[in-house]
């Protein structure tokens, strides 16, 4: 049981430049007992309530270093403080904002949210055991307009989707990666990195790009570029969400349509998920 949707913002000051975390937060815990269940004996139970309160204090106290480091925080507190605590897990996701500038100078107070994907973290931890933290990034949105194409599929009397060696490729994206035990790492760092070989797989190199013959690909490349590039990752699963775009007819109004106009399809759409882990953590 547990608390959900814990949303605050929180400011710290240093001199007139102000810095801001807005972020929401779930916690749920696992106690050592049932008899909340089974009997009706709440003896054990910590309010919900009690919990919330619990996250907004130590949000005061410790600040929110990184989101890493704020979940950790809250295992912890659970884990030392209550002994009817048998474990413990943390959702942490942030608010996208990002310093205002003005011609190039970074404004001492003033933000502006922008959603270009939403970073999130977890942290849990059972009695006796260690404090394992993840880390991703959800609601990404990405689109190349080119290299991108899907032929020599598997075809049979219900297919009726043609070959294409030049469509746009579009969805949404999820990523979230394992760090194994806790350690003392740079947590902004390592979100950043994994950020850009994101951005760098999908994308390929600027001025030509990199084809991608399917959206499985795309996810394996992806998740090679991080396991590569980033080592403290141990296991990362990613999901890219599809967006399909159909060319508009527009013969009946005397044009041709070069794929100048498209219409999304919403409903349904295709989804690619994949999880890859370093061979050294599985035989661990």
């Amino acid at each position: 049981y547990g608390k959900n949707t814990i949303k605050f913002l929180r400011l710290h000051k240093e001199g007139k430049k102000h810095f801001v975390k807005e972020v929401e937060v779930c916690t749920h815990l696992r106690l050592t007992s049932a008899q909340e269940y089974l009997d009706g004996n709440n003896s054990l139970v910590i309010p919900t309530d009690t919990m919330k309160n619990i996250v907004l204090v130590l949000a005061k106290k410790n600040g929110i270093p990184t989101l890493e480091q704020f979940a950790m925080d809250i295992c912890k507190h659970f884990m030392t403080t209550f002994c009817q605590v048998a474990y413990v897990k943390t959702y942490v996701q942030e608010v996208p904002w990002q310093r205002l500038h003005e011609n190039g100078v970074a404004h001492v107070h003033s933000f502006i949210c922008v959603p270009d994907g939403i970073r999130f973290c977890e942290a849990e931890q059972c009695r006796n055991g260690p404090l394992v933290v993840f880390a991703g990034i959800k609601d990404l949105k990405l689109m190349k307009t080119t290299q991108s194409g899907f032929e020599g599929f598997y075809k049979n009397e219900h297919t009726t989707l043609p070959e294409r060696n030049d469509r746009i490729l579009c969805g949404e994206l999820f990523c979230k990666w394992s760090y194994g035990e806790c350690s003392d790492f740079d947590f902004d760092c390592i979100w950043t990195k994994v950020r850009e070989c994101i951005l760098e797989a999908f994308s390929g190199p600027p001025d030509c790009g990199e084809y991608s013959p399917s959206y499985q690909k795309t996810v394996n490349r992806i998740q090679m570029c991080i396991l590569s590039k980033v080592s403290q990752v141990q296991v990362i699963e990613v999901i890219l969400n599809n967006t399909f775009y159909n060319v508009v007819d527009m013969k009946n109004l005397g044009l041709t349509n070069d794929k100048e106009v498209l219409v999304p399809v919403e409903a349904p759409y295709g989804s690619c998920a994949c999880t890859l882990a370093r061979k050294k953590f599985l035989e661990a």
